[in-house]
């Protein structure tokens, strides 16, 4: 027999192990023990299955039961199962997120070193597309505020307009927009969690791009999604920034421990009116 996985494409959900990883996730984010009440709302099961989920995650170390409280808290087990991660390359972790956003979204996956100096350094790059398509070579250096993830690094940066304008007028582009549309993908990448450059930075190809930020909301991490010009249609390019978002989310999270309910809280306040949400085409 071979194996299951290459039969079928479609995987199934085991809800058992479902919900044991959702109250798991309530535990480590939890700021303290908790009852089997509180975990299973913030877990979303029944308060019975969260029961029994938490006895067999208890008899397996991953939980810890303080029975004169009635009380559970994240286990030592789960450092047992992290610990080969602790010393992993970040690019090496994040390679398996490439290759399925390369697999779903059929283009080649970019993950950028952001600097201290200002500059982004290719440290990674996935395709696994069956088309004709672009590639780039690993230690690509390019500015900050250029391209796709450069307007997400400054709608994180937030700079002053004056301020923002000396930096927008010392890039390079092959095709530059004008510093209005600039300004107004900033904002709506500040609204919406990513971004796109559409043959501006390089004529011909079409990027999208969000930002992985550390718990001090610095950018650490840039990922895009870059295709030649035609290949995907324009709802497929904005379900690809939603899908970059998305994972730049988790990989905030899974990596340096923020919050995805912070950053979408983020964002809605970026839309909101204490800030003028402003449209415009990427």
């Amino acid at each position: 027999m071979g194996d299951p996985t290459d039969q079928d494409p479609s995987p199934k959900i085991v809800g058992a192990v479902a919900n044991a990883v959702s109250i798991l996730r309530s535990l480590a984010q939890s700021n303290g023990p908790s009852g089997v009440n509180v975990i299973a709302r913030d877990a979303g099961v029944s308060v019975s299955t969260c029961f029994n989920i938490l006895r067999t995650l208890s008899s397996e170390r991953l939980v810890d039961f303080d029975p004169e409280a009635k009380t559970y808290a994240i286990g030592m087990g789960v450092l047992e199962l992290s610990l080969p991660l602790l010393g992993a390359n970040q690019a090496n972790l994040i390679r398996p997120e490439l290759a399925r956003l390369s697999a779903e979204h059929k283009c080649l996956m970019c993950l950028w070193q952001i600097t201290d100096g200002e500059r982004i350094v290719l440290i990674d790059r996935v395709s696994t597309a069956k088309t004709v398509r672009v590639d780039m070579s690993d230690g690509s250096r390019l500015p900050t505020f250029v391209g796709a993830v450069g307007r997400c690094y400054a709608a994180l940066r937030d700079l002053p307009r004056a301020e923002l304008k000396a930096r927008f007028d010392a890039l390079q582009w092959q095709s530059p927009p004008s510093f209005e549309d600039y300004v107004r993908d900033v904002e709506r990448a500040r609204r919406d969690g990513y971004a796109f450059d559409l043959g501006q930075l390089f004529r011909g190809l079409e990027i999208a791009a969000a930002v992985v930020t550390d718990p001090s909301a610095k950018p650490r991490l840039g990922i895009s999604g870059i295709s030649i010009a035609g290949q995907l249609t324009q709802p497929e390019i904005e379900q690809l920034g939603a899908a970059l978002r998305d994972s730049a989310d988790f990989i905030s999270e899974s990596l340096f421990g923020v919050s995805r309910g912070l950053r979408q809280t983020e964002r809605r306040l970026a839309a909101g009116p204490g800030r003028r949400a402003r449209g415009g085409k990427a």
